[in-house]
């Protein structure tokens, strides 16, 4: 009597005593990823498990983590140009008052890391 999976043609292979079928997963591209998407595989790991595991096994993970990568760093290059913009920050400022420039850039660079972090990478 066949197993269903040898009815569905997987093979097996002997390793001492037991029988392991020879199951793989599927083939994708491991493109190096940024902060972003590190964040978001990070979040997927510790908070959403199932998500994460059922993206692994159908071969989008990876996908998903370079596509979430390279949206949010779009997103937080043009918030913080819109920001600086609105604000009012120049290369003025920087050659005048480069204290000044240092600590509104770190300001508006957070307040964009935050709502990335909102839309993007803590979302189900």
């Amino acid at each position: 009597m066949k197993s269903s999976f040898e009815q569905s043609g997987v093979t097996y292979r002997t390793v001492g005593d037991y029988r392991i079928p020879n199951i793989t997963l599927p083939a994708e591209a491991n493109k190096p990823l940024g902060v972003w998407g590190l964040k978001r595989k990070d979040y997927l790991i510790n908070h959403k498990r199932v998500q994460f595991n059922i993206m692994l096994m159908n071969g989008t993970l990876w996908t998903h983590l370079a596509e979430v990568d390279e949206q949010a760093s779009d997103m937080f290059s043009r918030l913080v140009e819109k920001m600086k913009v609105n604000e009012g920050i120049t290369e003025q400022l920087k050659a005048d008052n480069q204290i000044e420039w240092v600590a509104r850039m770190n300001n508006i660079e957070a307040r964009a890391r935050e709502i990335v972090n909102h839309e993007l990478i803590f979302t189900a």
